[in-house]
């Protein structure tokens, strides 16, 4: 596998940002970057969530749960079957396609119950789901115990031999944070390429869930009657982020789209984000295995007057009060990932504003997108501008963005490693 080997290196960032109408701009006071690898000659990291001292639990997708302390020293506490060097491997856990263990979160409360969670997939319950996995870290960081499966029933993709897109395990979510508001648990699920999932009251696929740190739903969600109690919003199709905007705590996803319109969406409660890629909704027929979700065939060229023509991820015809996205990404979809809102002086003009990651594949196995990019949304959460964080490095798939306590940004790489950006 190819290492990103990149070592304190000062980078010089070119912000230019798009208001919504397309015209560029130049972002004012962005702060100047210097970078340094942290960990690195990892496999696939995912995830990335701190405690107050600056020690850093991380997971590979394929491998399992790690934890940095601040000596640098790095623990395996929890691997899937057979990764090598864990303290526990847990045998149900497996990595197939986009699924594994994805995101981890550090509990509030950590300090008194020592609590840790991670979304990992898992063959306990046949052919697969994805699982919320709480967890208890000894005092020397060296390894977990009492593991409890607080939500067992998140859909997965299993291997179908018939099934015309994308492989098992695909769009499958995995995004898992604590609000610094409510204290409460937000869980974002994908869709797995089944067109019933997102829009469906039962199944909690195509949602984000907000719940307890015991799994149960937490008060006030909001979904429609009828509806799993855990739901908060519903109608989506892969969300790989989730942050809360600093001051008001409001939830926004960042969301791939299907090879058009990634999204960032704030999040209201009982929210319908309008993603409904079942046949015979919105005006269309049937569709490959009953998976309307890249229809036409938008595996052509991308021409503005063809995209009109696509499914859309926010389908406002069907669902007029489906909530809008305050970002599209200029109607493509490049891997967005996750994101994170920036806080602290040190960020200068991007205090307060978002930033989120891509790292995309294309069509034909390549690159698309693998990029940072600034945020500043509206008060609203109905529209923002753009401005593009170049990074003279090589290209890298980010997948997670997290401001870690010491007020820096990290992120990590699809291809080994876990940095640290310094704004000066």
């Amino acid at each position: 596998m190819k290492r990103l080997l990149l070592a304190a290196l000062p980078l010089t960032l070119v912000a230019c940002a798009t208001a919504p109408g397309g015209t560029p701009s130049t972002a004012a006071n962005a702060p100047k970057l210097t970078h340094a690898v942290v960990v690195d000659k990892l496999d696939s990291p995912w995830d990335m969530a701190f405690l107050p001292n600056g020690t850093m639990f991380f997971t590979e997708k394929c491998l399992g749960l790690s934890v940095r302390q601040t000596s640098g020293a790095v623990n395996k506490l929890l691997g899937m079957k057979d990764a090598k060097g864990y303290a526990t491997n847990a045998n149900d856990l497996f990595c197939e396609g986009q699924a594994g263990m994805a995101g981890v979160a550090v509990d509030p409360n950590f300090a008194s119950n020592r609590f840790i969670y991670v979304y990992s997939t898992s063959s306990l319950t046949a052919p697969g789901t994805n699982r919320v996995i709480r967890l208890k870290v000894n005092e020397s960081m060296t390894a977990v115990s009492d593991r409890t499966d607080i939500v067992a029933d998140i859909p997965y993709k299993p291997k179908a031999s018939d099934h015309p897109f994308g492989g098992p395990g695909a769009h499958n979510g995995g995004r898992i944070r604590f609000s610094p508001g409510d204290g409460f648990l937000y869980v974002t699920t994908g869709d797995t390429h089944n067109g019933v999932v997102p829009q469906s009251p039962t199944l909690i696929g195509g949602k984000v869930l907000r719940i307890d740190r015991n799994g149960k739903a937490a008060p006030n969600n909001g979904a429609p009657a009828g509806f799993d109690p855990r739901v908060f919003t519903y109608g989506h199709r892969n969300p790989q982020g989730i942050t809360f905007r600093p001051g008001t705590n409001q939830p926004f996803t960042s969301e791939n789209g299907p090879w058009h319109s990634d999204e960032v969406t704030a999040l209201v409660p009982g929210g319908n984000a309008g993603w409904d890629p079942r046949p015979n909704v919105g005006g269309r027929g049937a569709c490959p295995d009953n998976y309307c979700g890249y229809s036409p065939n938008q595996m052509g060229a991308m021409d503005p007057k063809e995209r009109a023509a696509f499914m859309p991820m926010t389908d406002t015809k069907t669902y007029p009060n489906a909530m809008r996205p305050a970002w599209n990404n200029e109607g493509l979809s490049q891997g967005m990932f996750g994101s994170t809102f920036l806080s602290g002086k040190q960020w200068k003009g991007w205090d307060g504003k978002m930033v989120v990651g891509y790292g995309g594949i294309g069509i034909h196995g390549t690159p698309v997108g693998n990029r940072l990019e600034i945020l500043d949304i509206s008060a609203d959460g109905k529209s923002s501008v753009r401005s593009k964080v170049d990074l003279p490095m090589p290209a890298v798939r980010f997948r997670s963005v997290v401001q870690g306590p010491d007020g820096n940004l990290y992120v990590a790489a699809d291809e080994g490693s876990i940095s640290r950006l310094t704004p000066n």
